[in-house]
């Protein structure tokens, strides 16, 4: 009948059922027949384990004998351990039975759970798995409110500890399975207050190091582990290290002066293992194991909340007072639990190099669980988890949706506040803190919020008061930091920035300019962000002034060098972008530099001296001032490319229109349309005029990207003069070395001219490999590895007979050298924009890289290959 599932659903009849079975062995002494008969209908069938579970627990409560119980584990406890491994579905059955009657007889099992035990050394890790269930149900069943006398409680005690033990042992167990469930059941464990202060620190340590399991299940039941015993840690709200040093050493002078005689050392180590005191006579004391932790954490909350915010940034400080907590064992157990959180607080902050690699892990998993982990870092104040979170935000660019929304909501979370001025203040603290990469990707994520309302109105008008310096005590960096976030929500909603646009530049550019260099800088972005209708309200009323403004800045020397560079890249850009007729004040910008630098005859003298391999002359010129003329030339060079490409867009765009309007104009209802205009339309399409307005266009277009280098005549312009002069000077070495930052600003406009212009770059090749090969500066070599992935792209079949040389640079001695190569091969072959080859084992050899950034970055390569090659069908 038991086989049967419709009965079983039945109430009344499954309990007459279980009152049958447990009758006949029980009280019939019906043992053995209805053991094997009970362990064969379990085999068979999983619907039966809860009902058999319940019969079995009945039968014990009904005749006060557990030995139907006992019988089935004790035969369960004979089997041999290699049947569950042919036999998978019993395996997991009599694993769900174990757990179930752990539930219903947590201290009969705790008696027979020695039977089980070769189960481990077992070749099924289901059985494994319900074994772990069932001793982390019995630590936290069978010993709590335990009553008795001192004897029986010690004795179960040890047995609590021994399952611990156990536990522990099993997080190195052969199966990942089995590694992720131990892991689970401490999970467990903690939420319920089951795992004692002297353990803690030992389940921390091997949470942490299963971070780098090689399984993806493990990793995550590691991360969840450490996020449940952040969340209920005995030791505080707070946990920074700082704090606890800091409270830990005043305790320890108070415990000194309470037992003078004694030497200051740490009390930790005269805790038992598993966090328990002993009694007079010399027995384990569970009882006072609770009084302990509760006190500590009493206190530590104490300290947080009432004594650390009156010191600098929560420290306490060295003779400030400390609140009395009581005699000598009160005191004893405070420094035992402060020195047990401050080796947690220390076990949890060094994880953050491992969260990091994680994070860039190719499972979505564990990316999503280490940003929760660093969540529940940063609310409990850990060491080091601010700057780890800054470092998720390059994964909005994520493909993978579940990712991109895990670090969204993250970002929510710790940023976005109900207070719009705090809200505006994180996001302007996390511009200011933020390298260029997460710069693009926090503008990615700000545009979204935008669009979705997450960034109010009111935000924006907080950040405005920031960058207008209506907020008191706000610094110019302050300043700097909101503008850049307004420019990031421009991007969107162009508007943000017409209502401020004197602001910008009378703030931008003027004295706070000065005081914070890179304020200019982000003011030139603002500036490209306007809206077409907002460039011409500005062209109308400060166009004269703003031009000035911007060409003070580029030729002028008030900003520090190492600000120049950023601020005239972007003041170069917004003449293009807001300029009606930009490669007018270009020029200008050009000859002004050209003339900072030499005097009439300077320039033919230089090229002269260029070429003999001398310095006399560049004795006598500013290295500055022509490395800064070379950036200004060559970046001036790479914007009238790309104003070209922009005004062929445009002109294409109009025409598409024109043709659109044109052919809805032919179909009109009859006697509407003109029968001149259809047999004009007609004519046009035989003669082949609209292909031919096409060619001529992509003439024009070629004509002017090739007048920017070398032009269509014998006659040079303005930066194909510089050209031949910048190559001769490139391929003078020995000056070069002589002035490496000349050197650095030369070879960026020469590889600007090589992307510019397909003959200049055909001609300058071999430099350019001599270089990245053979040049003594990291920074030049790097910069010319990463301008080979842009050529690649823009002249591939000039570039692909040193695809060779290419694939060296993955052997550089540079890790910077290294690690970009790895991200422009990745790019070029993933984005089937180079072929592999025979050269993949260089990038296989970069798999074990020393540096593990380079190794992540080439494991995540060929996961993303791999799938390529199952998407496109490939068996490489």
């Amino acid at each position: 009948m038991f086989e049967n599932a419709i009965l079983l659903k039945d109430s009344e009849t499954k309990d007459a059922l279980c009152r049958i079975i447990g009758t006949c062995a029980t009280k019939y002494h019906y043992m053995a027949q209805s053991c094997a008969s009970i362990l064969h209908l379990m085999h068979k069938h999983d619907f039966v384990v809860t009902p058999m579970a319940d019969a079995v627990a009945r039968a014990e409560k009904k005749y006060a004998d557990g030995s139907l119980a006992s019988s089935l584990i004790r035969e369960i406890g004979r089997t041999n351990p290699k049947d569950y491994v042919k036999d998978t579905v019993g395996a997991e059955n009599i694993g769900r039975f174990l757990v179930e009657l752990t539930d219903r007889l947590p201290k009969l099992i705790s008696t027979n759970i020695g039977l089980l035990v070769p189960h481990f050394g077992g070749e099924s890790y289901k059985i494994r798995n319900a074994l772990v269930g069932v001793l982390g149900k019995l630590v936290m069943k069978a010993f709590k409110d335990v009553e008795g006398e001192v004897s029986s409680k010690s004795i179960w005690l040890r047995t609590k500890q021994a399952m611990l033990e156990i536990l522990l042992e099993r997080c190195r167990d052969v199966s990942a399975y089995t590694r992720s469930r131990v892991l689970q059941v401490w999970g467990e464990l903690c939420e319920e207050h089951s795992v004692s202060i002297g353990m803690w620190n030992e389940v921390a340590a091997v949470a942490a190091g299963r971070l780098e399991d090689k399984s993806a299940i493990v990793r995550k039941s590691a991360l969840n582990l450490l996020i449940m015993m952040l969340q209920h840690n005995p030791f505080g709200p707070q946990l920074r290290i700082a704090s606890f040093e800091a409270t830990l050493e005043q305790y320890k002078k108070k415990l000194n002066e309470l037992q003078p005689n004694l030497a200051s050392e740490s009390v930790l180590d005269g805790l038992p293992s598993d966090g328990d005191t002993c009694n007079g006579d010399g027995e384990v004391d569970s009882g006072n194991e609770e009084e302990v932790g509760q006190a500590a954490k009493e206190q530590q909350d104490s300290l947080t909340d009432s004594c650390l915010p009156h010191t600098e940034e929560g420290i306490v400080e060295n003779d400030s007072p400390v609140p009395d907590v009581g005699n000598l064992e009160q005191t004893r157990a405070l420094v035992a639990s402060l020195e047990a959180g401050l080796r947690f607080s220390k076990c949890v902050s060094a994880t953050m190099p491992t969260l990091v690699q994680l994070m860039a892990s190719s499972s979505a998993t564990d990316v999503e669980n280490t940003i929760l982990l660093l969540m529940r870092c940063k609310q409990f104040q850990v060491d080091g988890s601010e700057a780890c979170l800054r470092k998720m935000l390059p994964l909005v660019f994520s493909q993978d949706k579940s990712t991109y929304e895990a670090v969204e909501n993250a970002f929510v979370t710790i940023y976005i506040r109900k207070s719009s001025m705090e809200t505006a203040k994180n996001l302007l603290n996390l511009a200011i803190d933020s390298n260029i990469g997460d710069l693009a990707a926090l503008e990615f994520i700000v545009g979204a919020l935008v669009s979705k309302g997450d960034i109010s109105t009111s935000t924006i008008s907080a950040l405005w008061d920031f960058f207008c310096f209506n907020v008191s005590g706000t610094t110019a960096e302050q300043s700097r930091g909101a503008l850049s976030v307004l420019c990031m929500a421009a991007k969107l909603s162009h508007g943000i920035l017409v209502s401020h646009l004197q602001d910008i530049i009378d703030i931008g550019f003027g004295r706070w300019a000065k005081v914070e260099p890179l304020l200019a800088r982000t003011a030139c972005v603002a500036l490209q962000r306007l809206s077409e209708a907002d460039k011409k309200k500005l062209l109308s009323s400060n166009g004269t002034r703003i031009f000035g403004i911007l060409e003070s800045l580029i030729t002028s020397f008030w900003l520090p060098e190492n600000i120049w560079y950023a601020a005239a890249d972007k003041a170069i850009g917004a003449i293009y972008a807001i300029h009606p007729t930009p490669e007018t004040l270009a020029s200008d910008l050009v000859k002004k530099s050209l003339s900072s630098v030499f005097d009439c005859g300077g320039g033919h003298e230089l090229q002269n001296d260029s070429e003999n391999g001398g310095s006399s002359v560049l004795s006598t010129v500013q290295v500055t001032k022509l490395s800064r003329y070379l950036f200004i030339v060559s970046h001036v060079a790479m914007n009238q490319l790309t104003y070209t490409e922009s005004c062929v867009r445009r002109i294409q765009k109009q025409k598409a229109k024109k043709d659109k309007m044109d052919a809805e104009s032919q179909h009109v209802p009859d006697g509407m349309a003109s029968a001149d205009a259809v047999k004009e339309n007609g004519i046009n399409a035989e003669l082949g005029l609209a292909a031919s307005e096409d060619a001529i266009l992509d003439s024009l277009s070629e004509r002017a990207e090739k007048e920017i280098i070398s032009g269509g005549s014998a006659e040079k312009n303005l930066i194909g003069h510089c050209a031949p002069f910048l190559s001769k000077l490139c391929r003078n070495f020995s000056l070069m070395q002589k002035f490496p930052e000349l050197q650095a600003s030369g070879m960026l406009a020469l590889c600007r001219f090589m992307i510019i212009d397909a003959n200049f770059c055909e001609a300058n090749l071999q430099l350019l490999f001599t270089v990245v090969e053979n040049a003594p500066s990291e920074t030049v070599r790097s910069n010319c590895t990463i301008v080979l992935g842009d050529l690649a792209v823009r002249f591939p079949n000039l570039l692909e007979p040193w695809t060779e040389n290419m694939y060296a640079r993955l052997r550089d001695s540079s890790v910077s050298v290294r690690k970009n190569a790895v991200l422009v091969l990745s790019h070029l072959i993933l984005n089937d924009m180079m072929k592999v080859k025979g050269y993949i084992n260089e990038m296989a050899m970069r798999l074990e890289d020393e540096d593990e950034r380079i190794s992540n970055l080439a494991k995540l390569f060929f996961h993303e290959l791999s799938k390529k090659g199952q998407t496109n069908g490939s068996s490489g």
